[in-house]
């Protein structure tokens, strides 16, 4: 595999578009892809994963009974193809991988995807960026003093060797250093404050961003006055109490000893006791730390952060994994099982199928591959979105049909790219094409618009949008570009129907109905070669602008 991209690469240069077009060709009559590594697991650990998934389907179908919601057919093999790559890598399949995935079994189809998915950069760039905004946002933070692009490789580089989460999250919390050299610890220095005490990150903020991101809870509230509305609940789920001002600077309090020196982010034993002053006091006082729920979980001795990081990833103390297990959920679906996903109750009610979830996600030891796994076998994530009855928010929010998803900013813009390209671009990609990306997609995203950390926020499409994809600047040069598959297409194709099918399978991971093969088709025939290709990049720029490729169904 290594020679056949170092000759691909080498071609390329020699001979320019051509050499690309006839590339492009070669992969598209062969299957010159490796079988993803993960493909090896251990066949015991593939039939936990399905009984697993079944379980969950279970849940489900009860549910559903019970309210007597019809469930939705299943759809076809591309398109959980298409969702999976959606979700885990934020763009679409390429020509090239549904062509192989086209010559496998059904039975084999969405494992074979999946594994793939699990083995390349793409997956763990993604799902980096995606956890990153959760951890440190999306702003650049204090300048000198925060690496975000550091972190997030770092983060990358976790997921891709499908490194424990809580073993991940263990260093987020007690590492020390300097911010380039221990990328981990750019989760406190993002919190520094510039214009305050740049000697210590902001404990208030550390403790708002532990609780949402590790353990889905907003006791951020905390933060000024106490719970009046009886929103929050805390102490243990047997025994639960109201949400204090307090609980929430004791759990800022373990965050009281971290500073930022000379030799980067450590603990200060000799630091003062953290203080603050609560409301109705007159005076700021020393709180000791402790923590808001389970009690029982702490150790009660040994460095602040180690305690805490105990206590946030033990195995009993089940909202740390709740909360990772409906995020993964959220990040396939488009919605939690639980909303918001940084606002679960201590106490539930929880669905069914997260509590299966969450206890197999703990008995696997935090294996979030095997997570995904088990999520996208169930029968939720390959059901369809649409039905022979009326679709109804229940229906969506049982998961009698997937849930109708606008694609968020960079996934438009990974579409966009991939569709545009017969070849996949992943990090075996030709430098050329894989900078094209990094630029084309940041540049379409700055104008598009990103969402930001508000990253399941339902919004509808603005002016600005629609105009870009129209007419805007990304959209034109992928699309009429020389060294883009419109071109290969319109060179490479015997005929207008396979044009056409190309077409879909790039653009909608489908194929063509037979109305529109014939639509179409009709337009291309008896062209030359310049009308043919004018006309090929017109029903690129249809498909772009229609509903079904702009949402996520």
């Amino acid at each position: 595999m290594k020679n056949d991209v170092w000759i691909r690469d080498v071609f390329f240069v020699a001979c320019g578009g051509i050499g690309l077009a006839l590339v492009g060709f070669v992969i598209l009559a062969s299957d010159k892809m490796e079988p993803p590594h993960s493909l090896d697991v251990d066949g015991q650990e593939i039939a936990d994963v399905r009984e697993v998934a079944s379980h969950v389907d279970r849940c489900f179908q009860e549910a559903c009974l019970a309210a007597n919601l019809e469930t939705a057919d299943r759809v076809d093999d591309l398109t959980v193809a298409r969702r999976a790559a959606l979700a885990l890598a934020g763009t679409l399949p390429s020509v090239e991988e549904i062509r192989v995935l086209q010559e496998l079994p059904s039975a084999d189809r969405v494992h074979w995807y999946v594994s793939r998915l699990l083995d390349d950069q793409r997956t763990s760039d993604y799902l980096a960026e995606r956890f990153g905004r959760v951890f440190v946002g999306v702003d650049e933070g204090p300048f000198l003093l925060f690496r975000r692009r550091r972190f997030v490789a770092w983060l990358s580089e976790q997921l891709r060797k499908n490194r424990p989460y809580d073993e991940i999250v263990e260093e987020l919390l007690v590492d020390g250093g300097i911010w380039t050299d221990s990328p981990a610890v750019n989760f406190y220095t993002h919190n520094i404050i510039p214009g305050s005490d740049e000697s210590k990150p902001d404990a208030v903020r550390m403790a708002g961003r532990t609780s949402r991101a590790f353990l889905g809870m907003r006791i951020d509230c905390l933060q000024c006055h106490d719970d009046f509305l009886g929103n929050i609940n805390l102490g243990s789920a047997s025994e639960l109490t109201g949400g204090q001002q307090l609980d929430f600077h004791r759990l800022a309090s373990f965050f009281g000893e971290v500073e930022n020196s000379i030799v980067g982010i450590r603990d200060d034993l000799e630091s003062p006791v953290y203080e603050y002053r609560l409301l109705d006091a007159e005076e700021p006082s020393a709180i000791a730390p402790s923590v808001p729920f389970n009690p029982h979980l702490d150790p009660g001795q040994g460095p602040l952060r180690e305690r805490l990081a105990m206590w946030v990833t033990h195995p009993e103390n089940a909202p740390f994994a709740r909360a990772t297990v409906n995020r993964i959920w959220a990040i396939m679906f488009g919605r939690g099982l639980m909303e918001p996903v940084d606002d679960i109750p201590l106490a539930g009610p929880f669905p069914p199928a997260l509590e299966i979830l969450t206890k197999d996600f703990v008995n696997s030891g935090y294996d979030l591959h095997r997570l995904i796994r088990i999520v996208s076998s169930t029968e939720a994530f390959q059901r369809e979105s649409a039905a022979d009855f009326d679709v109804s928010t229940e229906h969506e929010e049982q998961f009698a049909v997937f849930p109708l998803i606008r694609l968020r900013p960079e996934q438009v813009a990974g579409c966009v790219i991939q569709a545009t390209s017969l070849m996949t671009i992943d990090s075996t990609a030709h430098i050329l094409a894989r900078l094209t990306q990094f630029g084309q997609q940041n540049e379409f995203v700055s104008r598009y618009g990103d969402l930001g950390e508000d990253e399941f926020l339902a919004q509808g499409e603005t002016v600005t949008q629609r105009l870009l994809m129209l007419n805007g600047k990304m959209i034109d040069e992928r699309i009429s570009g020389g060294l883009n598959s419109p071109r290969h297409v319109g060179f490479l194709s015997p005929s207008p129907e396979t044009a056409v099918e190309t077409i879909y399978l790039a653009a909608l991971t489908r194929l063509p109905t037979d109305e529109e093969s014939q639509y179409f088709s009709s337009q291309l025939k008896e062209m030359s070669n310049e009308e043919f290709n004018s006309k090929i990049q017109d029903v690129y720029w249809t498909l772009f602008n229609s509903v079904e490729f702009v949402w996520n169904h």
